[in-house]
Formats: C-alpha cells, sequence, structure tokens
C-alpha cells in the first residue's frame, strides 16, 4: 500500500505519480511524469523544507506536469517516510544537509538505471528547493553537476552569514548554536568558487522572518559576481522579492503570492527546460 502523504495528493499530480525508493541508502521519492514513461521528459529534482515531506505543496507538481516538466522529489534525511522527529530541529540543519549532500547523485545515478532509464532526461535537469532544501541545491550547484538550471525559495546560500552575523547586520542569527567547522563544508558561499554560472531564479519574501532577505541578497550579489567574472551576465541569476506575502512566518510559501511564484518559477522551468519564451 502506498504511503497516505501519496494517496492524498491531488489527482492531477497523483494520476501521473509513483512512489519509488532510490540509491544505496534508500531516499523515498515522489516521481511524476507528464505524459508517457517511456519517453524521457525533462524534470526538477525538488527538495522540501524543515520539518515537512515531500508532497508537500502539490500545486507546484501540478503546474509543472501541465508544462511537460516532470518531478523529481525526495524526502530529507529524518524527514517524511524516514522521519525521525527529533531531526526536524534547526540545530540539526547543518547535519541533514550534509547527509543528502552525496544522496543528491543516488538518485541522479538510480534514475539512470533499472526501470527508469528513458524517463527522465538527465540533460535536461533542474535542482531547486524551499528553505533548508534550497540550501542544499545551491550546496550541490558548488560541485561538478549536470544541472542546466535552478530555482530557489526562501533560503540562501551564506550559511555562515545566517548564522554567524556580524557587526552591523540587520539580524541576530539562529537562536541555536553551530560549529562553523561543521557549517563551512556545506555553505555554499563558502565554495562559491565551484559554482559553474546557470540559469538561477529566486524568490524571497523580504519579510522573511526565518531567513532574512538581507542574508541572501548579499549571497546573490556575490553570486552575480561570481558570474560576471566567469562572462556570464549577472541578469542570468534572476530574483523575485515581494515587500511581505501574509504567509506564516513569511517563509512557509508565499502567502496571497503564491500562485504567482508557482506560476513564475513554472515559466523559469519551461524557459530553460523545454525552450519555451514564456
Amino acid at each position: 500500500m502506498s504511503p497516505q502523504p501519496f494517496d492524498q495528493l491531488p489527482r492531477s499530480v497523483r494520476d501521473h505519480a509513483r512512489h519509488t525508493v532510490l540509491g544505496a541508502t534508500g531516499v523515498p521519492a515522489l516521481l511524476a511524469h507528464p505524459q508517457d514513461w517511456s519517453s524521457p521528459a525533462p524534470f526538477c529534482l525538488w527538495m522540501h523544507g524543515r520539518s515537512v515531506n515531500k508532497e508537500l505543496d502539490p500545486g507546484r507538481y501540478s503546474r509543472w506536469l501541465r508544462a511537460g516538466i516532470g518531478v523529481v522529489a525526495i524526502d530529507l534525511p529524518g524527514h517524511g517516510e524516514r522521519a525521525d522527529p527529533p531531526r526536524h530541529g534547526p540545530e540539526t540543519t547543518v547535519e541533514v544537509i550534509a547527509e543528502v549532500l552525496p544522496e543528491i547523485d543516488q538518485v541522479l545515478d538510480a534514475l539512470r538505471g533499472p526501470g527508469l532509464a528513458g524517463s527522465f532526461d538527465l540533460e535536461r535537469a533542474a535542482i531547486g528547493g524551499m528553505s533548508m532544501g534550497g540550501m542544499i541545491a545551491l550546496r550541490r550547484l558548488c560541485d561538478p553537476h549536470e544541472f542546466r538550471c535552478a530555482s530557489v525559495e526562501g533560503t540562501t546560500g551564506d550559511l555562515c552569514g545566517l548564522y554567524f552575523p556580524q557587526a552591523g547586520d540587520d539580524h541576530e542569527g539562529w537562536p541555536v548554536r553551530h560549529e562553523r567547522a561543521a557549517v563551512d563544508p556545506v555553505d555554499a558561499n563558502t565554495h562559491l568558487d565551484g559554482f559553474e554560472p546557470i540559469p538561477l531564479l529566486v524568490l524571497h519574501s523580504e519579510a522573511d522572518e526565518m531567513v532574512p532577505w538581507t542574508v541572501q541578497e548579499r549571497f546573490v550579489d556575490r553570486v552575480r559576481e561570481h558570474f560576471s567574472a566567469r562572462g556570464v551576465s549577472p541578469d542570468t541569476v534572476e530574483v523575485h522579492t515581494w515587500a511581505e506575502t501574509g504567509a506564516p512566518a513569511e517563509h512557509v510559501g508565499f502567502g496571497r503570492f503564491s500562485n504567482e511564484a508557482k506560476n513564475l518559477q513554472t515559466a523559469f522551468f519551461a524557459r530553460h527546460l523545454l525552450g519555451d519564451s514564456e
């Protein structure tokens, strides 16, 4: 019997979806194909935020599928089908990121393997995530990869800036302690030299109470400078922010702008994975 969260997905997703487990560590995955599973579909590898699961916010998946884009959504360590509630707290974020990074390659290898080979086009793949999932995506992009584009929301690639604020910063840092020696290896900003320029979409509420926009804005500026130094237009990084959205803590989704955010993201993926102009 499939897991209950899978059964509760809307038919627009469920009718296109499969539940499976991928890789040597058994990563639970929600796979959805827009057409025929025998034809290779472009897709996004999507990662959720802290304390939730891969089935969260299926409206984004519905939009991707209608646009012709597949879904590969995974449960992060300690979450969803491998739930371990003590790992839902902010004090475990760094260790969860460190654990899942090598699993991303396991998942991609599994998509090339028996039973799935030919269903997903690894040459037209995106990566993305919300909050902690976005932190993971940005760090993964600092190592060699084949992703064509990426989209993140409510997150930052500057974990040291988030956890260890400096004099003059407009935030006090997180109310949990992280050791810098543990943060550095999973901090995208620390490894930015390895970030190969690809189209990146950043969505954020400027009133976000969990991940201050100022921290992510500084990271975006560094990424744009890095792209420029590589001879790539800084406009390759697209940013859409809202002054405030009405979402819980201005962090969980985009409140009354949720539909707009999902449409922006879907259009971005369509441009870069399908070659659509709109």
